[in-house]
């Protein structure tokens, strides 16, 4: 059996504690709720991770050969792009699949058996990840540029007061001094 055979056969336990080290990176109140409610209206953030990692391990499995990662990333990373997440912590769920499906082998004992291959899967983790940080990076880029846009709205806005106040003060003092 091959490495990427071993991983499509253990998909749901692999997936399950992949979720978990997920979950266990926001706050523990938030972890619980995360892990306990399966309502995707009530819990959008827990499914949009649930469907993001999901879509990243079968595309692993199929070798990243093309960007179709990267919406299921995004569904991962735009969430905690918002968050109070640094970007190490925001890009982390990536590295966290490698520390599961060596777990997983180990506890198999076939850590061994799939060392070659296992590299291989790593890089492949490895480019996903950096896939994933160029996403965060974007989406970083996107708030401080909305960010930017509010405040040269909001300066706008003060300044067309400020020169109406000032338009209108000119024409009480123009018609006062016609009188």
């Amino acid at each position: 059996m091959s490495l990427t055979e071993y991983l499509q056969r253990n998909q749901k336990p692999i997936l399950k504690s992949w979720f978990q080290a997920v979950v266990e990176t926001y706050p523990e109140e938030t972890a619980r709720f995360l892990k306990k409610e399966k309502d995707p209206f009530t819990n959008p953030v827990g499914r949009s991770i649930l469907e993001g990692i999901q879509g990243v391990y079968t595309q692993i499995l199929e070798g990243l050969a093309s960007d179709d990662v990267v919406p299921f990333l995004d569904r991962i990373v735009r969430v905690r792009a918002v968050q109070d997440f640094t970007p190490a912590q925001a890009v982390s769920f990536m590295f966290s699949l490698k520390d599961v499906v060596r777990s997983h082998m180990e506890k198999e004992g076939l850590l061994a058996q799939y060392a070659a291959d296992l590299v291989g899967f790593e890089r492949t983790v490895d480019r996903a990840a950096l896939m994933a940080f160029n996403i965060y990076m974007e989406c970083r880029e996107k708030i401080y540029q909305l960010r930017v846009d509010e405040i040269k709205n909001r300066t706008g806005r003060l300044l067309e007061r400020a020169n109406a106040i000032w338009e209108s003060r000119r024409t009480e003092d123009g018609s006062r001094e016609e009188s």
